[in-house]
C-alpha cells in the first residue's frame, strides 16, 4: 500500500492471525475507535463537520463496523462483512458526490491504520505478545485497509460513471437543442448549457464527419460538443477552426473524413452543419477536391449554386428552354459557346482560341444563340439566371 511498507513487502511468509488474538484486542475495540476518530478529525476537519451534521451517525457506524469486522475476521475468517462492504462503499459515494478525489479518505484509512497498530504494538507490550504475532498483525490490517480502499473506490467510481453517463446526456441534449434552429428560446438554450457546465460561446463551427466516425472523445477539447452514433455524425466546437483548434482536429480526425462548416452566431449553428454536411456531399459528386478535412468556406460558391439541385433543375430547364428543340451536339456547342461568352465578353478571336475553332465559327454560333436567346441575353436578370444555371452546370459535370 502506498505510504507504508507491510512485512510481507519483504518476502517472507506470514500466516493468519491466531483466533486468540481477537479476544485480547476486542475489549480495546470502543476506546480504540474513539481514539482513531479523533485522530482523523483533528487530520482532516472536513471529517469533524460530517460526524456533526446529520449524516454523523451513520458515519459512527462505517468507522466502527470498518474496525469491527476486522477483529471478527480474525475470530472467525469466514463472518460475513455485508455491512461494512456498503458502508464503505457509501463513503466512496459520498466523495464523489462532494465532488473531491479518494484522496483524504484513502489517508483517514491509514491514519487509522497507524492509530490501530499503534495500539496493537502497546497491547503487545501488555501479553507480552512475540515479533512474529505483531509482523502478523501489520501484515494483516495493511492488507485489510487495502481492502476497505477497493471497496471505497466502487462506491467511488460507480457515481462518477454514472455522473458522466449523465453529464453526457445532458450535453448531447444541449447539441440537439443548438441544431434545432430557431425558435429555440435562448433562456431554454442557456438553462440546459448551465446544467450541462458548458459556457454559451457567441459563436460555433459544425464539423460533418464520415460514418461511422472513427475517433476517440478524449483526443477532442473538453468544450467540444459530439454526436458520434448519429447516422451523420457531426461535432460542435465553440469559435472558429483555426490555430490549436485546427491543429487538435487534425489529431482527433486521424483517418475520419470531416467538413467543417462556417463560423457562425450560436444560434445559427443549424446553418453551419448543414453547410458541412453539404460540402461532404459535394466532395462525393466530385464538385470538391477531396480531402482529410475540407472547409466548406473554402467553396462558397459551389455551396450556394449547388444548395438546391430540384430548384437548379427546374432553373435550367425554364431559362435553356429555347435549346431543348436542338440535337444534343449542336445544344452543346451553343451551350460551351454562350458560357464562353458571358464568362469572357470576348472577342470572336479571343473565344474562338479558348473554344479551339474559327472566329468565324464562333460568329455563327453567337448568331445562332442571338435568334434562339436573344430575348433572354439583352434582360439583364434573365441572362444572370442563365449564367447561374451554366455555371452550376459545369459544377456538376456531366451529372
Amino acid at each position: 500500500m502506498p505510504g507504508m511498507v507491510g512485512p510481507s513487502d519483504t518476502g517472507e511468509s506470514l500466516g493468519p492471525l491466531p483466533q486468540e488474538f481477537a479476544a485480547i484486542i476486542r475489549p480495546e475495540l470502543p476506546s480504540l475507535i474513539k481514539e482513531i476518530g479523533i485522530e482523523v478529525t483533528r487530520a482532516y476537519p472536513e471529517y469533524a463537520r460530517l460526524l456533526n451534521g446529520p449524516f454523523g451517525h451513520g458515519i459512527r457506524v462505517g468507522v466502527e463496523q470498518s474496525i469491527s469486522v476486522f477483529v471478527d475476521q480474525v475470530a472467525e475468517p469466514s463472518a460475513p462483512s455485508t455491512l461494512r462492504d456498503e458502508m464503505c462503499r457509501r463513503f466512496g459515494r459520498y466523495e464523489a458526490y462532494e465532488g473531491r478525489t479518494l484522496d483524504s479518505l484513502q489517508g483517514a484509512y491509514r491514519l487509522g491504520a497507524r492509530v490501530a497498530l499503534r495500539r496493537a504494538k502497546k497491547v503487545g507490550r501488555s501479553y507480552d505478545l512475540s515479533p512474529t504475532m505483531m509482523l502478523t498483525f501489520a501484515d494483516a490490517l495493511f492488507a485489510y485497509v487495502d481492502e476497505l480502499e477497493s471497496l471505497s473506490r466502487e462506491g467511488y467510481l460507480e457515481v462518477r460513471a454514472r455522473s458522466g453517463e449523465q453529464h453526457q446526456i445532458l450535453r448531447r441534449r444541449l447539441l440537439h437543442l443548438l441544431l434545432a434552429g430557431p425558435p429555440v428560446p435562448r433562456a431554454a438554450v442557456a438553462e440546459l448549457a448551465d446544467q450541462a457546465a458548458w459556457p454559451l460561446p457567441e459563436e460555433v463551427t459544425l464539423v460533418a464527419l464520415r460514418s461511422p466516425a472513427v475517433l476517440e472523445p478524449a483526443d477532442l477539447d473538453p468544450d467540444v460538443l459530439a454526436d458520434l452514433g448519429d447516422p451523420q455524425p457531426h461535432l460542435l466546437i465553440p469559435g472558429p477552426v483555426e490555430g490549436e483548434r485546427r491543429r487538435m482536429l487534425d489529431r482527433a480526425l486521424f483517418g475520419t473524413r470531416a467538413a467543417v462548416g462556417l463560423t457562425v452566431p450560436t444560434a445559427d449553428a443549424h446553418d453551419s452543419v448543414r453547410w458541412a454536411r453539404r460540402t461532404l456531399e459535394l466532395v462525393d459528386l466530385g464538385v470538391v477536391a477531396d480531402g482529410p478535412l475540407v472547409f466548406g468556406a473554402d467553396h462558397l460558391v459551389p455551396l450556394w449554386l449547388l444548395s438546391d439541385p430540384g430548384l437548379l433543375d427546374q432553373l435550367a430547364r425554364r431559362e435553356l428552354a429555347p435549346l431543348a428543340a436542338l440535337t444534343p451536339s449542336r445544344r452543346d456547342r451553343l451551350i460551351d459557346t454562350l458560357r464562353i461568352w458571358l464568362d469572357t465578353r470576348g472577342t470572336a478571336a479571343r473565344m474562338g482560341a479558348l473554344l479551339d475553332v474559327h472566329p468565324q465559327t464562333v460568329r455563327y454560333r453567337m448568331r445562332n444563340l442571338d435568334t434562339i436567346l436573344g430575348d433572354r441575353l439583352r434582360d439583364a436578370e434573365r441572362r444572370f439566371a442563365i449564367e447561374v444555371v451554366l455555371r452550376a452546370k459545369r459544377l456538376r459535370g456531366p451529372r
